[in-house]
């Protein structure tokens, strides 16, 4: 006869005892699984997008837009090192994936060189040894013409970190809608697959997702306005033109250099204008972005300047009295839900590079009921029919089979709704092939 101590029983009853409660709310709709006690867990089984619905995004960074960056930021320090080296150069700019400058004198070919080659950063290139390798490629083409551009291995690194960030961003983003259980997953070097089970606006996840969302503050150029440079006059070396992202759009001309960046923004909120009660963006800074804020402000009263996000303008205010308090506010033709996206924006930071939409594809909740409904179906029958025939064919003994595949689809139930985990619909044909493993242990046993 068999004999189990004490402490095994009671360990034994525990754990059912705890498997029954974690998976007795998903007998109850989401609704309906509040008004259960207090001392019961409220977690349920998730469900994934083939059961449930929703949207499922491959996105891919703009490897294009991440080799301009760096070759833009590159000029400036071209400029200066040259300058500082008293260098004279007659060309320098960005063409396709290099950066080029001309050297007026040729007896300074070699010092230029050389000033252009200390502006490489080493790249690690292995993690253990600590190898490294050169940024930047240095070629001379003739004629006092310098290219530079990315290494290979440069690139390589700088779209790595790029997906790593968008990942990080993208993951933010998302979690401000309040969904559960969002998958996001790195595919090859620059691709991010994106799976949002029970999302029921794609278009709004898309509009989330494709803003790269730098947000910037610019003072206006007062010395020509937007309209006369769309009919031809000529915008200053310092200035560029703009437009509003409102239909029709309005043209601005805005200085480059940037008054406050928004990456010293710390949070965003919805608000409501005080006077026309419409909704705004409410926005702070930290405490540096802050005091520059301040400064400019106090400076430039009486002028205006634009707040940009990936180059359109959103609100171009004019500066009433200095905003010392690290604070400030974006009124436009907002809705509550444009205001909340832009806020949500803003709270989880830019993305490094535009993310670009690849694949799209949308499982509608009739899909994924129908999903459910077949698999639930055949899970049941299947162990229907598993207990029918273990019961005739070894009665008595059957009958404890059966309690024990009951126990143990309830164990297994529950410890899914303890750790949240989401079940696919190949999660049930995994709990199916488990049960049908679980019945020729059962019957070994008894």
């Amino acid at each position: 006869m068999l004999y189990f101590s004490k402490p095994k029983i009671f360990l034994i009853l525990a754990c059912l005892f705890a498997g029954i409660i974690f998976s007795f709310p998903n007998l109850y709709n989401e609704e309906s699984v509040n008004d259960l006690p207090d001392f019961f867990p409220k977690n349920q089984l998730n469900l994934g997008l083939d059961l449930q619905g929703g949207s499922h995004l491959l996105l891919e960074v703009e490897v294009e837009a991440i080799v301009k960056e760096r070759l833009e930021n590159l000029l400036s320090d071209m400029r200066l090192n040259l300058r500082e080296a008293r260098i004279g150069y007659s060309q320098i700019g960005v063409k396709d994936d290099y950066a080029t400058v001309v050297i007026r004198d040729a007896a300074q070919l070699d010092a230029a060189r050389d000033v252009l080659n200390e502006l490489s950063m080493p790249i690690n290139t292995n993690l253990f040894s600590g190898a490294s390798t050169k940024e930047l490629e240095v070629e001379d083409i003739g004629n006092g013409r310098f290219n530079i551009k990315l290494t290979e291995a440069a690139l390589q690194n700088r779209v790595l970190k790029s997906v790593e960030q968008s990942i990080e961003i993208v993951r933010r983003r998302i979690d401000e809608l309040g969904t559960t259980e969002p998958s996001i997953q790195r595919q090859g070097t620059s691709r991010i697959l994106v799976q949002v089970p029970g999302l029921d606006d794609p278009e709004r996840l898309k509009a989330l997702l494709g803003q790269t969302a730098k947000m910037n503050f610019h003072l206006l150029d007062r010395n020509v306005s937007g309209y006369d440079a769309v009919a031809g006059a000529r915008v200053p070396s310092g200035s560029k033109l703009v437009f509003s992202e409102t239909s029709p759009a309005e043209p601005y001309v805005i200085r480059k250099r940037v008054m406050v960046s928004g990456e010293r923004l710390v949070d965003a909120s919805v608000g409501f204008d005080p006077q026309t009660g419409e909704p705004e963006v409410d926005f702070r800074f930290d405490s540096a972005g802050g005091r520059k804020f301040g400064d400019v402000t106090k400076a430039n009263v009486g002028n205006p300047f634009a707040i940009v996000l990936d180059d359109k303008v959103i609100s171009a205010p004019v500066i009433r009295s200095p905003i010392l308090g690290g604070s400030g506010r974006i009124t436009g033709s907002f809705s509550v839900e444009t205001a909340n996206d832009l806020a949500i924006l803003l709270r989880a930071g830019a993305l490094p590079a535009p993310l670009n939409i690849l694949e799209e594809r949308t499982v509608g909740p009739g899909l994924g009921a129908d999903s459910v409904d077949a698999g639930t179906r055949a899970s049941i029958i299947g162990f229907i029919a598993v207990m029918v025939f273990i019961l005739i064919s070894y009665a008595m003994f059957g009958l404890f089979a059966n309690i024990a595949l009951i126990l143990n689809m309830v164990l297994i139930v529950g410890v899914l709704s303890l750790l949240q985990a989401t079940l696919t619909l190949p999660g049930i044909a995994g709990i199916v092939l488990t049960i049908g493993m679980a019945v020729d242990a059962n019957v070994l046993i008894f």
